[in-house]
């Protein structure tokens, strides 16, 4: 069995993290480099009913997306819930690191993932990282569909091909506007408007589209009309999971590791429900004369 230093080196050599952004916090949170690993559990989310997760499996390594202390803290008491997801995993001698940044650009990425599970075939980096002189690395990745579809079932298949949530996919847009070309990217996308643009693509996937932006968006219409598609983080950046741990397998394979990685199927997105809006014609209350309503 490997010992932990081994394969966070490997993992270093997967996501360099020097390639995250300044403000992140990628890296090994907490572990024994000298302790041996023989199951790797992959996660988006570092919360407990993951951490849970991996104690239940047996995982000696716990690799996820999000960090834990995206920013400083002074505190890891098990009094408070990240304090209890550390005492939990140093407890039961589980390693945790994370890549997020670093994952987001790498080639595979995040975005790649993203786009084989639309079964989308990838023409390029969004953004292209200037220090990459193959240019495959970079956030985001501009694609092209198998066959063009309206936003209407290009939403809905979206829907049936990324992980079940709450929120399903919105859709901003005419729903019968035919999709040939779309970019995507795993997590909170609405910074890339101006690439999405320059792109020329006819949609863009992402999560967290606030409204502002995205009405800024759908009314700009100077090159035309983009159609936009929000779906659940969690769920745009879950399939990299995937992905993630078939690279450590081959690097498993290739060392002779022997290694056992798995992928957790728990649903971490926060929101558990959702309603569809009435039809309403006005405030709720507000009756005709005749007392029916609006």
């Amino acid at each position: 069995m490997p010992a932990l230093s081994e394969v966070l080196a490997a993992l270093d050599a997967l996501w360099p993290p020097e390639r995250a952004e300044q403000w992140d916090a990628v890296g090994t949170v907490c572990g024994d480099p000298d302790a041996e690993v023989r199951r790797v559990l992959f996660a988006v989310d570092p919360v407990q009913e993951i951490v849970d997760e991996a104690v239940k499996l047996g995982a000696d390594l716990l690799v996820t997306h999000h960090p834990l202390y995206l920013r400083g803290t002074t505190t890891v008491a098990a009094s408070t819930f990240k304090g209890k997801v550390v005492h939990t995993l140093i407890k039961h001698d589980i390693a945790l690191h994370v890549a997020h940044t670093n994952a987001d650009t790498a080639d595979p990425g995040v975005s790649d993932a993203l786009a084989g599970a639309l079964d989308l075939r990838i023409l390029g980096p969004l953004v292209p990282d200037a220090s990459d002189p193959a240019g495959r690395r970079g956030l985001g990745r501009v694609c092209e569909l198998a066959h063009p579809m309206t936003l209407a079932d290009f939403a809905a298949y979206a829907a049936a091909r990324l992980p079940a949530t709450a929120q399903g996919i919105r859709a901003a847009g005419d729903p019968d506007r035919e999709i040939r070309t779309v970019a995507v990217s795993g997590g909170s996308g609405d910074s890339l408007f101006d690439d999405v643009r320059a792109a020329g693509v006819d949609a863009f996937l992402t999560a967290d589209l606030r409204h502002h932006p995205a009405s800024e968006a759908t009314q700009n219409t100077q090159n035309g009309p983009l159609a936009l598609l929000d779906a659940a983080h969690w769920a745009t950046e879950w399939p990299w999971c995937e992905q993630a741990a078939a690279q450590l397998d081959a690097v498993s394979d290739r060392h002779g590791w022997g290694l056992r990685t798995h992928v957790s199927r728990t649903v971490t997105d926060p929101w558990t429900a959702h309603a569809a809006s009435a039809q309403l014609t006005s405030p709720p209350g507000k009756t005709h004369p005749s007392g029916a309503p609006r």
